[in-house]
């Protein structure tokens, strides 16, 4: 724990809902992360499961711990539950701030390879990689490294999927909000992909989920989307669930596509739903 900085601490629902500092290697900045432990990680000789929460463009790590009422689920079903940011921070690039969907609090949870945004924009190996070892090794008093999971909104619903997809075996269960399901396709993705990682699109095939699944060869594995049909970027074409459904069913990977009548793209819609979400990841986790 020696290198985590502790930014907050508020208990809610028995539990302490945390953000620490570190110091990223793979981001060569300084991060914030959340971490909520349940009560049941009280005292501390007990392995519970952990859920990763990655949020959507322009967001950060507090808008989840402050918005969803996740607390009350992670507490009952004792869960633990992290929370990246969603770019690097801090590191001033060209351009990086002049539009929401690219460059701070868009970061696509993926490894840039075009400069100038090789250097710090590598969320996907932060998250997967060095954020994944240093939950486990940090608090290895409480977290079981054998169950593992994945959920996130929107851009961090695409991220769930992609490092579920790209990595078989690492998270056990996956779920995500109104996630951008084929960003080869829609506005967003083009945008991002184009800026991170140039004009070949034969390589963004590899961080885009409906495209992984079709080669997906790892555990068993069920995809669950949710999706209100009233969020305005469904109506738009910017998330296309149906593509990855689609994708899915053509490899024989079970997905389950939730749509929600009159719900958008907000944290109440979350909220609303949320809780079954975490019965979801608990019945797989817990298994």
């Amino acid at each position: 724990m020696d290198n985590l900085e502790l930014v907050s601490s508020n208990k809610i629902f028995g539990g302490y809902q945390k953000v620490y500092a570190h110091e990223s290697t793979e981001l060569v900045c300084k991060m914030n992360f959340s971490i909520y432990l349940p009560p049941q990680a009280d005292g501390g000789d007990v392995k519970l499961p952990v859920l990763f929460y990655l949020s959507g463009l322009t967001c950060n790590e507090q808008n989840f711990i402050t918005k969803s009422g996740f607390q009350r689920y992670a507490a009952e079903h004792g869960i633990i539950v992290v929370g990246p940011d969603t770019s690097p921070r801090g590191v001033k690039l060209p351009g990086d701030d002049e539009s929401w969907d690219f460059g701070v609090s868009a970061g696509f949870y993926l490894d840039a390879t075009k400069d100038p945004w090789s250097k710090h924009y590598r969320m996907g190996s932060y998250l997967n990689k060095e954020l994944y070892e240093l939950i486990i090794t940090s608090f290895s008093n409480v977290v079981d490294p054998d169950r593992i999971g994945v959920m996130g909104h929107s851009m961090g619903g695409h991220g769930a999927l992609i490092s579920t997809l790209r990595n078989p075996g690492l998270y056990k269960s996956v779920s995500a909000f109104a996630p951008i399901c084929n960003p080869i396709n829609c506005q967003w993705g083009i945008k991002a992909f184009t800026g991170y990682l140039g004009e070949d699109r034969s390589k963004w095939a590899d961080w885009d989920a409906s495209e992984l699944v079709k080669k997906y060869d790892g555990p068993p594995l069920t995809l669950l989307i949710d999706q209100g049909a009233s969020d305005k970027f469904y109506v738009e074409k910017q998330l296309l669930p149906e593509n990855l459904v689609e994708a899915c069913r053509s490899v024989g990977v079970p997905v389950i596509l939730n749509l929600r009548d009159g719900y958008d793209h907000s944290y109440y819609y979350i909220s609303t739903y949320i809780g079954e979400h975490f019965s979801f990841h608990a019945k797989i986790l817990k298994a």
